[in-house]
């Protein structure tokens, strides 16, 4: 009996000493391990909301490029104006890329938000388009024109109206003017206020149809082509990317900024709209 606690200990050196080796190879594998570039985490993915044309078309361009600074971006497609707004405000998705700058104060007034914009990005000419008239002197007395029913948009689509002479506003200028702000209509039109990403589906059943460029697009209209009516190159109404106080200046952020306001970005957007979409930077 004395002798066999001797006797274990040599027989179990052997496994001690496999044992140490295992550790200190598992020690080198994990040290080369961190040596590597890790591969991108939680904390470098960027969720992003967009309307598909073109924001989200703009946003997949620029993903290869981002991906290899060590940013993903998470794109996520909406066919609203509203819900990319409430989920950033809810921090349910980090920022959006869709909208303009009146648009943008109109919502944080009426839904009490805090969204900012973040950089201005480009323009989209809004433009007034038909399918029963070649020219807007065509339009007959009592037409039907559709516009869209968000506050800015609404305004907008008066304002293009009155610039072209087809009806008169108590304030040329007033960019949230509606309905009520028509001081002259000598065609007797007749105005139905719609959903913004409705309006090209009703574009046959209604006379005129104002329609913002991303859905214009999004229903293979071409503004430089096809609409009768269309903002110049001097429009105010940039779409900016928008995000929150407390994660505007997250490099992250800011590195899609710098991204979306690139000379490849700008490249891109006016090889591919021919002028449907306008960079502005």
């Amino acid at each position: 009996m004395g002798q066999y606690p001797t006797r274990l200990i040599a027989l179990t050196e052997p496994f001690m000493v496999a044992r140490r080796a295992t550790l200190i190879s598992l020690a080198v594998l994990a040290l080369a391990a961190c040596s590597k570039t890790p591969a991108p985490s939680a904390g470098d993915t960027l969720t992003v909301a967009a309307t598909a044309v073109p924001h989200a078309e703009v946003l997949e361009f620029i993903k290869p490029k981002l991906a290899a600074q060590g940013l993903k971006i998470d794109i996520k497609v909406f066919n609203d104006y509203v819900q990319p707004n409430i989920q950033v405000a809810e921090k349910r998705l980090d920022v959006n890329y869709f909208q303009t700058l009146p648009y943008l104060e109109t919502f944080n007034a009426d839904k009490g938000t805090t969204l900012i914009p973040v950089i201005g990005v480009h323009i989209e000419p809004l433009g007034a388009y038909s399918r029963k008239v070649k020219a807007i002197g065509e339009l007959p007395d009592g037409a039907v024109v559709a516009i869209p029913n968000e506050g800015s948009n609404e305004g907008r689509a008066l304002l293009l109206l009155a610039r072209n002479g087809v009806i008169s506003l108590a304030d040329p200028n007033k960019a949230l003017s509606t309905l009520k702000d028509i001081t002259a209509n000598p065609k007797n039109l007749k105005f139905k206020e719609l959903e913004g990403a409705t309006l090209p589906r009703v574009l046959d059943q209604v006379d005129l149809a104002v329609i913002n460029t991303n859905y214009a697009l999004d229903a293979k209209l071409d503004p430089s082509k096809d609409a009768l009516l269309i903002e110049d190159k001097n429009s105010p109404y940039v779409n900016y990317l928008v995000g929150r106080p407390d994660n505007k200046d997250d490099p992250r952020v800011q590195k899609l900024a710098k991204a979306l306001t690139s000379p490849e970005v700008k490249a891109f957007m006016e090889q591919k709209y021919h002028g449907a979409v306008v960079p502005a930077f």
